[in-house]
């Protein structure tokens, strides 16, 4: 018999009742006026004009606060001096940094179910933690506790499990370098690598692909090499929304000749055409058109189109030889280029149409326009990472780049767009279930600690972990895990048989109301908080997207004297739990630098720290990608054979992908709307195809329930608004995380283990609850 997803309690997640859709007004261009607009009215409404001009003239700025939203590289060189941010960037920092607080009253006045009755963006408005609360076993209410207290209940849980592998510590991409560093070593010296972090559920793909056939998991271009480059690829991305900032790269890549080809199930506005509210002409509405080709592909088809592309290539290189592919670089720095070169003629041009749903025509449209080019940028999100065969598809992006020549030199590589802004950063400190053996080598000479060698839980499997009772603690640095996580059911069941969780946190959010027996919320300063220590004022530093380490500082006064840097919660917290240990947790705590040096005795490229990152710009790591050397087994770059793998559909069935509004980053919901695509104040709806509802009985704004049975446990998620909207058939697009709870969590990646929450089949039925249509 499977499993009823209709008994979960009310904390699971968000209030299923609707909020008064309203539909229409889509915009054909990104940012603008709009966009300035909706800027100053999240920041000063939560932040008062003073706090929040300090806050904005700061943000990506040398010596500033670094953005809390995405991982877009800041220009090395000239900054806007009064707006060198996006609008998703002011939400984020007014998110942040508003002054209003959850104080112990807050939480003595709401108990769990009754904040359970609020939607996400609701209990992100309910202010800034003001203090280390607890929620004893068998309580509804959070209470205050002090730090020291805290620290003990921690210390007390962690030294009673019988092994330290039954403790689950996850890291969220906003944690600093700083803070991960001193993670992972504590993780590490208490005796386990059970580290999952978010990359585990977005890039992990990525770094599986471009290390095989690279030698590095991370991207190999600059910022600058947009300005250089003569094609850009976008794929599985919408920039407009989830990156802003790269449409001015995207912009000045246009003004210098470069062709824009997108790749998206989705018109995207961000993608079509970009007023620069940087720029006059922006602001009085004149706009930049982006994209010369729009390939609406379908979901899950991107394999598939660059199959097709690279077939075509070829057959343009025999009638126009030594002119298409670059022959000496592949003769000079490849491996296999004859077995996929083979593979490509045996392919069946018109079964890779299929799966892909671009003409023909329209393939080879595009390959004419990029033939003679060998400066290529490919840039990919989400959209590539979250399927089965999401590591196949990326090393399909390799192949592409491999046979234009279009790796380690100036204008052309690849770029795997981030979204957290230091998730990157997280992993080159060590934060992974997979260390490798020269991190832990490096931590047992320097620290004098024996770190474990075998690997830990990634996301995925320790939530089965979890739910099986092999992991009884779980401590979340940052982040919203159960929301981020796929089957949200299933996540909270195995949350609920934890015996303690803890979270550290800047505000209330959906993990704090499905807790283990007992649970924790740990309050952190933001990345905008003055930290001062000793009366000295700290920084921290991050990594974007493309490898650059800087500094950010914070400039604001906290909203409260109760709260602690990430950092010192990690020092305190080791000294209570290992008081016998070999690690001067103290000294760390005194001074950041004192950190900063032990990063550059462990990891490797960060030579001379202290000095360098405190250069206005920061500092490059080594890419040996980016210089055209390849970290392979053969010292060269591999080219793979991959075949489609289509995902069949039966007649009443759907593929799913999940997306997100332009009101949110990740998980943090700042509100209803999502401007770009006509959707406002309502994040409960799918978005169909109108053939597909016409042929299902559905009329528009009908509302439905989306259903499915992987694995023999049902799940549904109830109450959506079927829209009409323009993607391909049988496709079907809805909000994360409202969605997540029909993301399998048994459906990952091959290889990487991801969570395919970009290829969810589904069903869907007409709910008895009509009132809204």
């Amino acid at each position: 018999m499977s499993e009823r997803p209709d008994q979960e309690t009310p904390e699971e997640i968000s209030p299923e009742e609707f909020t008064g859709l309203k539909t229409g007004g889509e915009s054909g261009s990104a940012a603008g006026l709009p966009a300035v607009l909706m800027s100053a009215k999240h920041v000063f409404s939560v932040m008062g004009l003073q706090r929040g001009m300090k806050a904005l003239l700061n943000l990506n700025q040398k010596g500033g606060i670094d953005c809390p939203g995405c991982a877009w590289p800041d220009p090395d060189d000239k900054r806007s001096p009064v707006a060198e941010y996006c609008e998703n960037g002011a939400k984020a920092i007014a998110e942040e940094s508003t002054t209003r607080k959850a104080g112990p009253e807050f939480f003595s006045s709401n108990s769990i179910s009754e904040l359970a009755q609020l939607y996400d963006h609701e209990l992100g408005k309910s202010g800034r933690i003001a203090q280390p609360m607890y929620l004893p076993e068998g309580k509804q209410h959070y209470e205050e506790i002090s730090w020291d207290d805290a620290f003990k209940v921690i210390a007390e849980e962690l030294r009673g499990l019988a092994s330290p592998d039954e403790a689950i510590f996850y890291t969220s991409g906003r944690t600093s370098n700083e803070a991960a560093f001193l993670y992972q070593l504590f993780v590490r010296e208490y005796g386990t690598n059970n580290m999952p972090d978010c990359s585990n559920m977005c890039h992990e793909s990525t770094g599986v692909a471009l290390s095989e056939t690279l030698g590095i998991g991370k991207g190999s271009v600059k910022l600058e090499d947009f300005y250089e480059t003569e094609v850009i690829v976008i794929m599985g991305q919408n920039p407009g929304t989830n990156h802003p900032r790269m449409l001015t790269a995207l912009q000045k890549a246009k003004r210098n000749g470069a062709i824009i080809i997108s790749v998206n199930p989705l018109f995207e506005t961000g993608l079509r055409a970009f007023k620069n509210p940087q720029e006059i002409r922006g602001l009085l509405g004149m706009s930049t058109d982006l994209t010369d080709h729009y390939l609406q592909v379908r979901i899950n088809g991107d394999m598939a189109l660059l199959q097709a592309i690279a077939k075509v290539l070829l057959e343009e290189e025999e009638a126009h030889p030594g002119k298409v592919l670059d022959h000496q670089f592949i003769r000079e720095k490849t491996e296999g280029s004859a077995k996929y070169l083979q593979h490509l003629n045996t392919l069946s041009m018109d079964a890779l149409v299929e799966n892909c749903g671009i003409a023909e025509e329209k393939i080879r449209e595009v390959v004419k326009a990029i033939r003679f080019k060998n400066k290529m940028i490919i840039c990919w999100a989400m959209g590539l990472t979250q399927h089965k065969n999401s590591v196949d598809t990326i090393k399909e992006v390799v192949n592409l780049l491999l046979l234009k020549g279009s790796i380690g030199k100036s204008g052309a590589g690849t770029c795997p767009v981030r979204g957290h802004s230091n998730v990157q950063g997280d992993r080159t400190m060590g934060i992974y279930e997979k260390p490798s053996d020269t991190l832990l080598d490096n931590l047992e000479k320097v620290f004098g600690i024996s770190p474990p060698r075998e690997y830990g839980y990634d996301t995925v499997k320790s939530i089965e972990a979890m739910h099986q009772g092999k992991a009884k603690f779980f401590m979340g640095m940052g982040g919203n895990f159960l929301s981020a996580t796929p089957d949200t059911h299933h996540t909270a069941e195995a949350m609920r048989k934890c015996n303690l969780t803890v979270h550290v946190s800047t505000k209330l959010n959906r993990s704090h109301l499905v807790h283990g027996k007992k649970a924790l919320i740990l309050p952190t300063l933001g990345r905008s908080d003055v930290d001062y220590k000793n009366g000295q004022q700290q920084f921290v530093s991050v990594e974007n997207s493309t490898g650059v380490v800087h500094s950010s500082q914070g400039k604001l006064k906290p909203v409260s004297d109760k709260l602690l840097s990430e950092p010192e919660i990690i020092c305190r917290m080791a000294q209570a739990v290992l008081p016998g240990s070999k690690i001067n947790w103290a000294h760390f705590n005194v001074n950041y630098d004192h950190i900063r040096d032990a990063i550059e005795k462990c990891v490797p490229g960060f030579d001379d720290y202290n000095r360098r990152v405190r250069r206005g710009r920061g500092f490059y790591l080594p890419n040996c990608a980016r210089e055209g050397n390849f970290d392979t087994d053969s010292g060269k770059a591999n080219f793979t054979v991959s075949e489609i793998s289509p995902i069949p559909l039966e007649k009443e069935e759907y593929l799913m992908m999940t997306i997100r509004s332009h009101d949110q980053y990740n998980t943090t919901i700042y509100g209803l709307n999502d401007r770009y695509r006509g959707i406002r104040n309502e994040r409960r709806v799918v978005l169909m195809n109108r053939e597909d509802m016409e042929e299902a009985g559905l009329e528009n704004k009908t509302v439905v329930n989306l259903y499915n049975n992987h694995g023999g446990r049902s799940r549904i998620a109830h109450n959506f608004i079927a829209l009409a909207y323009d993607i391909p058939r049988r496709m079907i697009a809805t909000y994360f995380p409202e969605a997540n709870v029909l993301v399998p969590h048994s459906s990952t990646a091959k290889y990487s283990n991801c969570p395919t929450s970009k290829s969810v089949v589904v069903r869907i039925q007409a709910s008895a609850k009509q009132h809204q249509a």
